[in-house]
């Protein structure tokens, strides 16, 4: 029986050279590549000349788009899922795909292409242990958010999650109401893009770093 083969590829997160030559090889040799937003993976894919048909598979995705792509594979096709950066499944819908196919189709094949991740790239230079950590996706935009910013104060290890420019504001305010002031924090701006900027200090201090709300951040906040 013929193995059906999902390529789950990382993709650069601001910076188009942060990415690996087999990933631009696996691009090119697939059927199809599904894509969190097919504007901006053909603006990588034109970059390398990189011709393969795509189509989306997002967050909004319904059971019919599930189904289609499941007859794709089981009529030969290779695919390949993209987000619109970093690695797909990592706070990204692509976990609940690879889910549904490994259980629907039994000769499927998940082939993993690594490269970039916002929060190994983010935690990588904090400067915080990292042997252990904790990785919070976005925070809650109402409902939880109180539970929320209790685990990350309550936490042992290392934390680090994403949020938007329309809301980091919001959430280091919350931040330096929910932990301790001399708690050291590491803001990432816009990692790997011309703009990146890198925020270092307390908890304390966050007030005092004149943030700009543009971009996206991830936050990685230290152990106790």
């Amino acid at each position: 029986m013929e193995i059906q083969k999902l390529f789950i590829i990382a993709t650069p997160i601001g910076n188009l050279g942060d990415i690996s030559l087999r990933a631009i090889e696996t691009l090119k040799s697939v059927d199809i590549i599904l894509c969190e937003d097919t504007r901006v993976t053909k603006k990588l894919l034109s970059h390398y000349d990189i011709a393969t048909k795509t189509m989306s598979y997002h967050q909004h995705s319904d059971e019919k788009k599930v189904a289609q792509i499941k007859t794709l594979l089981e009529t030969g096709n290779t695919i390949a899922l993209v987000s619109d950066a970093g690695t797909p499944g990592i706070s990204d819908p692509g976990n609940r795909l690879v889910e549904f196919l490994t259980h629907h189709i039994e000769n499927i094949s998940i082939i993993p292409i690594p490269g970039v991740s916002a929060v190994i790239t983010a935690l990588s230079i904090s400067g915080f242990p990292t042997d252990k950590f904790m990785f919070m996706g976005f925070p809650p935009h109402k409902k939880g958010r109180n539970k929320y910013f209790e685990e990350i104060a309550n936490a042992k290890y290392a934390v680090a999650f994403y949020e938007s420019n329309h809301r980091i504001l919001k959430t280091l305010t919350q931040l330096s109401d929910s932990l301790n002031s001399e708690r050291p924090i590491c803001i990432c701006r816009e990692l790997t893009k011309k703009f990146e900027t890198i925020y270092r200090g307390t908890v304390g201090d966050i007030a005092h770093m004149n943030i700009k709300e543009r971009g996206e951040f991830v936050v990685v906040i230290s152990p106790h």
